[in-house]
């Protein structure tokens, strides 16, 4: 009898981190439905990834369309569980939180959380919820982001996300217990991924009469700086894979490039935290 092929869902793949899972599940082997918002996108990697990738066209605010992605997704399994179901689409929308504007702020909580929350209830029924299903129970992969346990100035936004995904995957992990769905966060540092490529790019010029405009660019600087070191998203796909696969994962993994400042800015009081990320951004008072 042949080996039922494992399937994963995976949110987000035109680029970056989602496209960089994608690579690497189907090229273990792994069946990956992978989300996209666009017909042009979908054709373009079914033609890259080949038989192991079936576009799923869908924005992850859109319940409906979501709710059909995983009706196709339940149609395609005939009957098994889903392996796997990877949380990764998201944006990262930059300004001082005092001047930003509300619909911005909620657009990054939007796509960042609820979107996280409508494709968990759409696929998680084919995990292991519903008792029918055969095979073993899958799990869930939600991409957080160091910023989703230290803060930085001018992503507030995202990384109000990004906390906020953290308590949501550990309440759910808890949740998801007696069926045997395990929650695994990510929190990969600067990827060369698209929000990183883009940082010099972004139009921050509605900020330009506020008293951040100096600090704003400075943080563009860093930001492009970052990406151009950051990890190829292929490094964070077999991070992924190691979490959907291995018998025992960690809750959450780390991956980042600059580890040690990573640790560091996690373990020394929060207020030396404060005044070293002000002095990297010109942050700090101006003595008179």
């Amino acid at each position: 009898m042949a080996k039922q092929q494992k399937s994963v869902v995976v949110t987000g793949v035109s680029t970056g981190i989602g496209w960089g899972a994608t690579k690497v599940l189907t090229k273990a082997g792994y069946r990956v439905f992978g989300s996209v918002r666009k017909e042009a996108d979908a054709k373009k990697l079914s033609a890259e990834f080949g038989a192991n990738f079936v576009p799923l066209i869908f924005d992850v605010l859109d319940e409906k369309a979501v709710r059909a992605a995983a009706a196709t997704v339940r149609q395609a399994l005939g009957g098994e569980k889903l392996f796997g179901l990877v949380n990764n689409a998201g944006i990262a929308v930059a300004g001082p939180l005092v001047y930003m504007a509300i619909e911005d702020f909620r657009q990054q909580i939007d796509v960042n959380l609820t979107g996280v929350v409508i494709s968990t209830q759409a696929f998680a029924p084919l995990l292991g919820i519903e008792p029918d299903l055969k095979g073993k129970s899958g799990r869930i992969v939600n991409i957080s982001s160091v910023g989703g346990k230290n803060a930085t100035p001018f992503l507030g936004a995202y990384n109000t996300s990004k906390f906020g995904l953290e308590g949501m995957s550990e309440a759910l992990r808890r949740e998801l217990m007696p069926f045997e769905i395990d929650v695994i966060i990510i929190a990969p540092g600067a990827v060369a991924t698209a929000i990183w490529g883009k940082a010099t790019e972004a139009d921050v010029s509605r900020y330009a009469n506020t008293p951040y405009a100096t600090q704003l660019a400075k943080l563009q600087t860093i930001a492009a700086e970052q990406g151009r070191k950051g990890l190829k998203p292929e490094a964070l796909g077999r991070v992924i894979m190691k979490a959907l696969t291995v018998a025992k994962p960690k809750v959450r993994y780390t991956v980042t490039p600059e580890p040690v400042l990573n640790f560091v800015l996690n373990t020394v009081p929060k207020r030396t935290a404060d005044r070293m990320i002000a002095g990297r951004l010109g942050l700090n008072p101006v003595k008179k």
